[in-house]
């Protein structure tokens, strides 16, 4: 069930849980009855990346460059074959 945004002109904002079914139906403001609008409000996005301890919250991308490989140790991977594969 989806939470909505709904806006009442004397009282404010508020929020309300509505089935799809009921959503052509009328909403009353909690506090003074009267009805109230629906407002857009956008959706809210998580990755995984952005749920981490560390994760800044920044308006502005983030510069991503691409380190150099001569320096990086080598790999412990054979050269030939598929390295997930164990042979027997």
């Amino acid at each position: 069930m989806p939470l909505y945004d709904y806006k009442c002109e004397t009282c404010g904002g508020f929020e309300q849980w509505l089935r799809l079914a009921d959503l052509d139906q009328p909403i009353h403001c909690p506090q003074c009855d009267t009805q109230a609008r629906r407002v857009f409000s956008p959706p809210m996005i998580l990755s995984s990346g952005s749920l981490g301890r560390n994760a800044v919250q920044t308006s502005e991308p983030r510069l991503v460059q691409k380190r150099d490989r001569g320096s990086a140790p080598p790999s412990s991977h054979p050269v030939a074959g598929r390295p997930w594969m164990i042979s027997h």
